[in-house]
């Protein structure tokens, strides 16, 4: 991607259950970033009590270093299965609203250093891109090889 990134930010917000460690669940999100963002990564924590009164932590983060944001993608693209990218390239329409790309990744896998769609608790990431438009969004996905 070219050195003007049409992404302004990157969010990331995860869960932390009472039976989870929440230094490895910090390690799991940044095991899914380039090495340059893991070091920059900041985390936000808030105590929640979850419905039937155990601890949550919930960790979030916000990227906004606008030369490497593009990199965030190329990893995801580069660590991505074919059929993880299908999966994304079918639910394209689920996952970009209003300018915001919504990927969730799978924490285990994350964990392991190993970059997988996921639903169940995951590592929910949201890629806000300045201005542009769903076919412009699925275009810089394509070119970053997110998609098929």
């Amino acid at each position: 991607m070219s050195s003007k990134t049409p992404i302004a930010y990157v969010t990331i917000r995860v869960f932390s259950h009472a039976t989870e460690d929440p230094q490895k669940v910090q390690t799991a999100i940044r095991n899914t970033l380039p090495e340059p963002l893991q070091i920059q990564l900041v985390f936000a924590q808030t105590s929640l009590t979850g419905h039937h009164g155990n601890p949550i932590v919930v960790h979030e983060a916000k990227l906004t270093d606008r030369q490497a944001l593009p990199t965030v993608l190329d990893k995801f693209a580069a660590d991505l299965s074919s059929l993880d990218k299908a999966q994304l390239n079918e639910e394209l329409r689920l996952r970009i609203e209003k300018h915001n790309l919504y990927l969730r990744l799978d924490k285990q896998n994350a964990f392991l250093g190993k970059i997988k769609l996921g639903s169940v608790d995951p590592i929910h990431f949201k890629f806000h891109f300045k201005n542009k438009s769903f076919d412009e969004i699925v275009e810089l996905c394509q070119k970053a090889g997110l998609l098929p």
